[in-house]
């Protein structure tokens, strides 16, 4: 059962959107990770309107790029070739975060509503 988005909620962001029910979920337990499990502390409802609208939007874009590269994601290597032709990760884009890999893009979001911060020495 999704906690922070409604299927309304992913179809207004993206009409041609294609993540199942299962990357939303798995999406909304990063977005749990990412912000320090300060979300489920306190339920989405006790937050301000407008990191509520940011952290929808984040969950969404996480469950896009779920659906995009959850496969990639899950595998072991950062690298790898076949046939002359070679595939990694451009780490320009990709925000690795503990266990959870998202882009940039989702990560800003996070950022701006706060619920990333760590404190002044990153130790929280």
């Amino acid at each position: 059962m999704m906690r922070y988005i409604s299927l309304e909620d992913y179809w207004r962001l993206y009409p041609e959107g294609q993540a199942s029910v299962e990357e939303m979920e798995q999406a909304e337990d990063d977005i749990d990770a990412l912000t320090l499990n300060r979300i489920v502390a306190r339920g989405i409802e006790a937050l301000p309107e407008f990191q509520r609208r940011l952290v929808v939007r984040a969950v969404c874009r996480q469950a896009e790029f779920l659906h995009d590269y959850g496969e990639v994601l899950s595998n072991p290597l950062s690298s790898y070739g076949i046939n002359g032709v070679s595939m990694s990760w451009d780490k320009k884009t990709l925000v690795p975060r503990g266990p959870v890999r998202t882009t940039n893009a989702v990560y800003a979001l996070l950022q701006q509503s706060g619920l990333t911060y760590c404190g002044l020495d990153g130790r929280g």
